[in-house]
């Protein structure tokens, strides 16, 4: 451990610029205006692996952003640790509540982070957390103490789906064979208080349209004789949840996975201020789902939000029209055994049955994925708890995160294989959100505890 703690000192600087020149290139796959700066982020990838130690790396063309697939195969009769990662980010937008440039990366400290924050757009999600798998394996290879193979699969799709990921591994199943997937694009508890998440909800997101008369129209003249579709929109939204906060979609719950009362009293042991929440957020109160408690809400229970909404005039000064049509983006967080393909039918069923006879609507579906429950009594769960308890002297809590990765469940599906999730960011990092940023301290605890995984698997697996 202290060899690891040594080397990750001498070169701290190091670690960190070469981060933060990976953090200026502008990764957002959402958008075709930065394709080419996708591309060459996949370039820079496969140039860090290479410096790292891979015998073989390559960019994989697929039907949309490559995939930098890497190895380095010590012994082939010993196991194989597959690593996940994306270089992708979310759109930086809206630029100004940022308080730096999102692909200028600075360091400052925070309360939090009193020892420095990256803050640039995916310096926790995922650029920092898959570059501390990098400087892990530099680490291994230049000390020699990389006890098992390993390969690395980096795509450019995460934020948009992970389309062709999915292509990519129904196609390479045999190059991506491996006893275990390691992840780092989730987060833990606290800088003093490590978790492995070990529950993700899955997705189904959604844009509706609801269209009324075939062009904008006076509201003088015409308003309270046609419908309103921006009108009409807010109220459909509106009546899909009811005063309890259930979703009143019919069959919506049909597949939840009810937990037991111990289960959920072992999850309340994680420790959790109400009052810090809520004053982190500027919150007076806390909203959800009733006969749940936050942790809970944001976990173990489906939701149903709405990303945004748009719709007739929103420039500058008045503009008095009603809108020829109106939009929304939803998104709907799953548990597992809900089936995010049919939770997608039951949506677009029921919106479209709520609507009145003054309007007509479209449902698009964008892109899903299932929910996914890993067990805390396999070989990847105590080697990535063995490794946390000797880096931070406190075991890790098991939790459920509320976020979704899709590809965990077709990982699992195709590779026939289990994912460990070992998270280094902070609820507080902002990840999607302006403002994100990565500590320091644990952007190195990563590339300090990684190795440490690799060496208790190994032993672990004998």
């Amino acid at each position: 451990m202290e060899n690891i703690k040594s080397y990750v000192q001498q070169h701290k600087d190091r670690f960190i610029n070469e981060l933060i020149e990976l953090l200026k290139i502008p990764s957002v796959s959402a958008d075709t205006a930065y394709s080419q700066d996708v591309i060459d982020t996949a370039e820079a990838v496969k140039v860090s692996l290479e410096k790292a130690g891979c015998d073989f790396v390559e960019i994989c063309d697929t039907p949309g952003y490559p995939i930098v697939y890497g190895e380095k195969i010590i012994d082939k009769s010993l196991p194989t640790v597959l690593v996940y990662g994306h270089y992708d980010v979310q759109p930086p937008d809206p630029l100004e509540l940022w308080t730096s440039p999102p692909f200028e990366p600075v360091i400052k400290k925070t309360e939090i982070h009193p020892e420095g924050a990256i803050f640039a757009r995916g310096s926790c999600d995922d650029k920092g957390q898959m570059f501390m798998h990098v400087k892990a394996l530099e680490y291994m290879v230049q000390s020699n103490t990389l006890p098992c193979n390993v390969k690395f699969m980096i795509e450019g799709e995460e934020e948009v789906g992970s389309k062709s990921l999915s292509w990519f591994v129904e196609r390479n199943q045999e190059k991506l064979k491996n006893d275990v997937i390691l992840i780092s694009d989730t987060g833990m508890i606290s800088n003093q208080q490590p978790s492995i998440t070990t529950g993700l909800r899955g997705l189904s997101y959604v844009e509706v349209e609801v269209t009324g008369p075939n062009r904008d129209l006076h509201s003088g003249l015409y308003g309270g004789a046609v419908a309103n579709p921006i009108n009409i929109l807010a109220k459909m939204i509106a009546s899909l949840h009811d005063d309890d906060n259930h979703i009143t979609i019919p069959g919506f719950y049909d597949k939840v996975q009810e937990l037991s009362l111990d289960e959920r009293a072992e999850m309340g042991k994680a420790p959790f201020n109400l009052e810090e929440y809520k004053k982190a957020l500027d919150l007076k109160d806390v909203y959800g789902e009733k006969g749940y408690v936050t942790n809970e809400r944001n976990s173990i229970r489906p939701t149903l939000d709405v990303n945004g909404i748009w719709g007739g005039y929103t420039g500058e000064g008045a503009k008095t029209v009603i809108a020829g049509k109106a939009f929304a983006k939803i998104s709907m967080r799953l548990v597992p055994n809900q089936d995010w393909e049919k939770i997608t039918e039951l949506f677009t069923k029921h919106f479209i049955s709520i609507a009145p006879a003054g309007v007509t609507v479209k449902v698009k579906p964008h892109h899903g994925g299932q929910g996914y429950v890993t067990p805390i009594d396999s070989i990847g769960y105590k080697a990535a708890n063995m490794a946390y308890t000797e880096t931070f002297g406190i075991p890790a809590i098991p939790v459920r995160s509320g976020g979704s990765i899709p590809i965990v469940a077709l990982f699992e599906k195709e590779l026939k294989s289990k994912t460990i999730l070992m998270g280094f960011g902070l609820d507080s990092d902002a990840i999607h959100s302006p403002n994100e940023h990565f500590g320091i301290f644990n952007y190195l605890k990563g590339i300090e505890t990684i190795p440490l995984f690799y060496k208790y698997f190994v032993e672990l697996s004998k």
